[in-house]
């Protein structure tokens, strides 16, 4: 601003002293008082600048930061004798993050599109919303408290804060977390907290309502609850998971394991093993590694927990490559088994950051 005043008060300077002709309407320079001119200039810069930093101050927190984010996906599942139809679906995210101790951060998602429709969707997981519109997915408010780290808030599960230890990169929604898709249970809003030892040993845990109009905690109300230790070395990482899930069909509980080898190789692998109190278990292989520019993806999962694994597994394989900073092209195949008909799907996904 001050340049700006600079700008400004320079050009009236030079004019007022400039020689003048005379002319038969022409003043003299002796009727100007440059000192005052200067001065009058002077306050109404003032004046403009300080209804400019109002503006300023009051148009945007300098700790909120925001990030978008969307993919769309183009791609078609066959089923036995149904060929499929290609679609294209999208999906787009935004996300705001503000600070107010520079410890803490209150969090706001919101999200749209359409990419929940289809037999592409389904096995890919996208958001989506009614119409295309914009909706809140999720509010949260993250702080430190005695060592601790704490966050609350709706659209928060149980595991928001839990380590994990999976480095595959997922290209379909059944494989992702490893394939231990129980833990966090079916918890709308959650309060969850975590604890780093700082010798590689972390802990977490959480409660979760489901609903909101029910209570928190009442009779009615289906709750979960979550527990989670994990350890993490320079190479390698475990993590083992409790999740308590109290549904309206009765209450399951649910065991979750993850393991990843990362050495200094081009290549990580993931496993992942889940079971329940009623021994059905379902169980994840993965393994991704660095090839050219981007990066291949292969892993075999079982699609749901079930006392019998036959028929029931399902094989995704995806290269990953980024095109530039904020977009990423990732085409891949994955099969689904089914008893009837098998599920072969071939899908293109382009991914955008910024």
């Amino acid at each position: 601003m001050k340049l700006f005043k600079s700008l400004l008060v320079a050009p009236a300077t030079l004019g007022l002293l400039a020689p003048m002709s005379a002319t038969a309407n022409e003043v003299t320079i002796n009727d100007f008082n440059a000192a005052e001119e200067i001065a009058v200039t002077n306050s109404r810069l003032d004046g403009l600048e300080a209804r400019f930093n109002n503006l300023e101050a009051g148009s945007f927190s300098e700790t909120t930061t925001a990030s978008f984010g969307s993919t769309f996906y183009v791609g078609s599942v066959d089923e036995g004798a149904d060929d499929g139809v290609t679609t294209f679906t999208y999906d787009f995210a935004l996300d705001l993050r503000t600070t107010f101790t520079g410890e803490d951060s209150l969090d706001v998602a919101i999200i749209g599109g359409n990419a929940d429709a289809t037999a592409v969707d389904d096995a890919m997981g996208g958001d989506g919303t009614d119409d295309d519109m914009l909706v809140l997915d999720g509010i949260s408010y993250t702080f430190p408290l005695g060592g601790f780290t704490v966050i609350a808030g709706d659209g928060v599960g149980v595991d928001d804060l839990n380590t994990g230890a999976c480095a595959y990169s997922a290209f379909t929604d059944v494989i992702s977390d490893c394939g231990t898709s129980s833990v966090g249970g079916e918890a709308d809003s959650a309060v969850a907290l975590s604890y780093d030892f700082g010798n590689g040993f972390t802990a977490a845990g959480g409660i979760g309502f489901a609903t909101e109009d029910t209570g928190i905690l009442s009779d009615e109300d289906e709750s979960t609850i979550g527990l989670e230790a994990a350890y993490t070395a320079d190479t390698y990482g475990i993590s083992f998971a409790y999740t308590d899930n109290d549904e309206a069909a009765g209450d399951t509980t649910f065991y979750s394991i993850q393991a990843a080898y990362t050495p200094d190789a081009p290549y990580s692998v993931s496993a992942g093993y889940e079971f329940d109190d009623d021994d059905a278990s379902s169980l994840f292989l993965g393994v991704t590694t660095e090839v050219g520019p981007g990066s291949l993806s292969v892993g075999l999962s079982t699609q749901e927990l079930a006392d019998d694994h036959e028929d029931n597994y399902m094989y995704e394989a995806a290269y990953s490559y980024a095109v530039n900073d904020g977009m990423t092209v990732t085409p891949g195949v994955f099969i689904i088994e089914d008893a009837a008909d098998d599920e072969f799907g071939m899908v293109v996904t382009t991914s955008f950051s910024f």
